[in-house]
């Protein structure tokens, strides 16, 4: 079992966390958020209009997360694309608007924000072929949790990018992980719940957990990455969404003041 874990408290920049921040780990579909950052670019550039209408194609057609393999629609907005992306992982979508967008756009914005653990190798794909990437993304806790904060701050290419990939990343509905300590209705959270507001992006895949986000209320907020890997021939899933669930728990508590 191999865990990067990352917590930075958002007004001061301090560092409350650090566990192996710097190790480059399979993040799964935590890559995705730099294809809704090229997307909000591109958008904010002029380069592609918000409701241009992107077709599916047989080639984009792949199973597992989402919700678009399961609908009639045979072409979504370039918006709704990123919407469905960043709400259920939207594997379908996600196919499509990086195909629309372009992976070498994808990889030039990512080098422009500083990262060098962390990328969008591929499009998702069912079978991995010795040709292909050997994941879908990779990213270090450190980079991924300070990308979270670039974004609260309005830093992550832009003041306008930041807040539209924020505003998309909170309709997430997984709260599977980090997110399950916060009690936050999974399905209607994109105005703050309780008193706390979370934009997070999660990957999960074989041997792959992934949570990064960012949490906060009126007073403050931290961005955090945690991501743990460990062999595809043993099962710790349990155990480890026992233990992102209480590292959100300490989330909550410093939120709180009582940590």
């Amino acid at each position: 079992m191999t865990w990067g874990v990352y917590v930075i408290e958002v007004p001061t920049g301090e560092v409350l966390l650090d566990h192996q921040g710097t190790l480059t780990l399979s993040t799964a579909s935590v890559g995705k958020l730099l294809l809704l950052l090229e997307a909000a670019r591109q958008i904010e550039m002029g380069v592609i209009r918000p409701d241009e209408m992107v077709e599916r194609t047989g080639a984009d057609t792949i199973g597992d997360s989402g919700l678009w393999q399961h609908l009639t629609a045979p072409a979504l907005s370039v918006v709704d694309l990123a919407v469905l992306v960043a709400s259920v992982s939207d594997n379908l979508a996600t196919n499509v608007l990086l195909r629309r967008l372009g992976i070498e756009a994808v990889t030039a914005m990512t080098a422009c924000l500083g990262l060098s653990a962390t990328a969008l190798h591929d499009r998702v794909r069912d079978t991995r072929r010795a040709t292909d990437p050997p994941t879908l993304s990779t990213g270090s806790a450190a980079e991924l949790a300070g990308l979270l904060r670039a974004m609260s701050v309005g830093d992550a290419v832009s003041t306008s990018v930041s807040s539209q990939v924020l505003g998309w990343l909170a309709t997430g509905v997984d709260l599977s992980m980090v997110g399950a300590a916060f009690g936050l209705d999974p399905l209607a959270h994109a105005a703050p719940d309780r008193g706390i507001s979370l934009h997070n992006k999660t990957g999960t895949d074989v041997g792959v957990r992934a949570d990064v986000g960012l949490v906060g209320t009126s007073s403050s907020a931290l961005a955090y990455a945690v991501l743990a890997n460990w062999p595809a021939d043993e099962d710790h899933r349990d155990e480890v969404h026992a233990a992102m669930r209480r590292l959100g728990g300490q989330l909550r508590d410093r939120l709180a003041g009582t940590a």
